[in-house]
């Protein structure tokens, strides 16, 4: 029986707060958050979430973080990392959220925000 993402996802909403135009939504058969309809985060299992974010920034935070940050083969040279949802402090799931939303969203919209 599968663990409850309930928590997980929850965790995701509240550091994805502010974000613009963000929509709950479900990818690859999770809950997932969307912006404009491409995924920016979505959760894999109860412990875990996937990140969107660029490989270069992904290889160094794998070496810095690796409490944290994970990849499965799966992931291996894919711009998407794998978190450890309960482990990450608040404050740093919600900058990898906003930057995975600025991947992610359209330029145009990412200029509003940053602006």
């Amino acid at each position: 029986m599968a663990r409850d993402l309930g928590p997980a996802f929850e965790r995701l909403k509240r550091a994805a707060a502010g974000l613009p135009e963000v929509e709950e939504s479900t990818w690859y058969g999770t809950p997932a958050l969307k912006v404009r309809g491409k995924g920016f985060c979505r959760v894999k299992d109860a412990e875990t979430v996937v990140v969107m974010v660029a490989l270069d920034e992904k290889e160094m935070l794998l070496q810095a973080a690796p409490d944290l940050y994970f990849e499965t083969p799966h992931y291996r040279g894919w711009p998407a990392m794998l978190v450890r949802v309960h482990a990450i402090a608040d404050d740093e799931l919600a900058h990898r959220l906003r930057r995975a939303w600025l991947q992610k969203a359209p330029k145009a919209l990412a200029r509003q925000r940053e602006g």
